[in-house]
């Protein structure tokens, strides 16, 4: 225990000295994080803290080579800690590359990828699960994925809670020593030694980096602790409490995990691009809602130890009991975090139009397939009689009351004519004067629902008009549609404007095909 406290002083104190250092360097360089609408601070802050956490992390054990305990005995460059160095100075050098010269996020993601799959050849992979009261799952071939996934999944839920002064460094910290607890009480010494190191570092660098911040982690410091936080978690791992303490920073990283997942949904769900960095993150919501910089982290740091408290518990108590405790804690914790907006983006209301925008597209609801069916009606109609027919049909079934075709003089004009002559009526007879601004010369198709026109049932204030051009190409012009509906008497649906334009599609390419026929006859 004396060498694990010893450890932890050293990479407190080699924090505490670099840190320092490593930010006048990166101000006479000027590597640093420049003021920008998504961020919080207005000056330039040096952004390479970091390389002092990465040093603070490996220096303590040099003193192997000078002093011999029990515990510094076991360290020995075996496979699995050869990779997890290796695997973790990749993710640090891609950091430092980042936090230098910002890199693109596909590249990011990939060499991420790369060092989980170090970490993974090295033996530090989830090969079975042990749950309570269920039977151990076996992972088999998933251990490789999952393992992967898990450590993107870490490393990514640092970097991006690394918005506010301190706030991924302390969450690291509080997670970091809930680990340290547990392998301690399971005799898991040697990585015990690591996760004395991890919180000695990070302690150090907090210092510096609480608010207000005189430098930041950046990428290289981020992606580092999240790549530990993932293998150390891993390797801690006993039987007994396995799955608890693989558990440990989901549950600890609880809030930046579930930020990390759903950045890229509500995202999508908002016409952006997934891994675009924006503004929606838990911590711009706190301070959006009225906490200042430091109480939203201190609130942030409050949920962490809450739920390291938890994780420790869930340790002791392998039963329902421990069950209740998460699913408690869970259902808190979401009715918090939706106390401050953060679910807006996923609301029950939107998810369902969504759905239905999905459902209608596809062509899965009655609605869109009996539309369909209409817009299939029209497209076979043979001449203008049957075509207005069936347009009407469909423009009944959409709640509008009124509607005029007009047409250019062409070959669909003819057939119009000869249509109206039929009918004994003639070309001009049935345009409406309030229709349009100036009267059209020309043929007018007109349908219109039943009692619409009536003085006292129709609200001229609430007339919806719309004027749809029949524009075969660029220049040639057949025609316009004008369509007029009551909104009082029946609000526009969903999806009306979007069939009115499927609607307007069809007619276009019904008279086009007509119009070919007239000319060839």
């Amino acid at each position: 225990m004396t060498t694990i406290i010893s450890v932890f002083m050293l990479s407190l104190a080699v924090s505490l000295v670099l840190t320092p250092q490593i930010r006048n360097i990166a101000l006479r360089y000027k590597i640093v994080d420049l003021p920008s609408d998504r961020k919080v601070h207005s000056s330039p802050i040096p952004r390479i803290g970091g390389v002092a956490i990465y040093m603070a992390f490996f220096l303590p054990f040099a003193s192997v080579l000078f002093y011999s305990t029990q515990i510094l005995d076991l360290l020995t460059l075996d496979k699995q800690m050869i990779h997890l160095i290796l695997g973790a100075s990749i993710v640090f050098g891609l950091g430092v590359i980042d936090d230098v010269k910002r890199l693109g996020p596909k590249l990011k993601f990939a060499v991420q990828i790369v060092a989980a799959l170090v970490a993974y050849e090295g033996g530090i992979k989830i090969t079975v699960i042990f749950m309570p009261l269920i039977q151990d799952w076996y992972l088999g071939w998933y251990s490789l994925p999952i393992t992967v996934f898990r450590f993107v999944l870490v490393i990514n839920a640092i970097n991006l809670i690394d918005g506010l002064d301190g706030l991924a460094a302390g969450i690291t910290l509080f997670a970091s020593l809930v680990l340290l607890v547990l392998c301690v009480t399971s005799k898991k010494l040697l990585v015990a030694m690591g996760l004395a190191a991890l919180s000695g570092s990070t302690l150090g660098f907090l210092r510096y980096n609480f608010n207000p911040a005189s430098i930041f982690m950046g990428d290289s410091g981020s992606y580092f602790l999240g790549y530990m936080l993932a293998a150390l978690s891993i390797m801690g791992a006993v039987k007994s409490q396995a799955t608890v303490a693989m558990l440990i920073p989901v549950i600890a990283l609880g809030i930046p995990l579930i930020d990390t997942i759903l950045a890229p949904v509500r995202r999508f769900l908002l016409g952006q691009r997934l891994f675009q960095p924006d503004k929606g993150h838990l911590h711009h919501k706190l301070l959006k809602y009225g906490f200042t910089h430091r109480n939203a982290v201190l609130v942030l740091y409050g949920m962490t130890i809450a739920m390291g408290i938890i994780s420790i518990i869930l340790v002791n108590a392998r039963d329902d009991g421990a069950a209740m405790i998460l699913i408690l804690a869970g259902l808190v914790m979401f009715i918090n975090i939706r106390k401050i907006g953060y679910f807006e983006y996923f609301g029950a209301d939107k998810i369902y139009n969504w759905l239905k925008d999905i459902t209608y597209e596809a062509g899965i609801t009655y609605e869109r397939r009996s539309f369909l069916n209409l817009q299939l009606e029209i497209y076979q109609s043979r001449d203008m009689k049957t075509l207005w027919s069936n347009v009407c049909k469909a423009l009944d079934k959409m709640g509008f009351d009124m509607a005029e075709m007009h047409l250019e003089k062409n070959a669909l004009w003819q057939n119009v004519c000869r249509f109206l002559d039929k009918m004994g009526l003639d070309v001009t007879e049935l345009n409406l004067e309030n229709a349009m601004s100036q009267k059209k010369p020309q043929p007018s198709l007109v349908w219109t629902r039943d009692g619409f026109g009536d003085c006292d049932n129709t609200c001229k204030e609430c007339l919806l008009k719309l004027e749809l051009p029949l524009l075969d190409g660029v220049n040639k012009n057949l025609g316009f549609l004008w369509l007029v509906k009551d909104l009082r008497r029946e609000a526009i649906s969903h999806y009306t404007l979007r069939r009115v334009e499927n609607l307007r599609q069809t007619v276009l390419e019904t008279l086009k095909k007509i119009e070919q026929v007239e000319n060839t006859e």
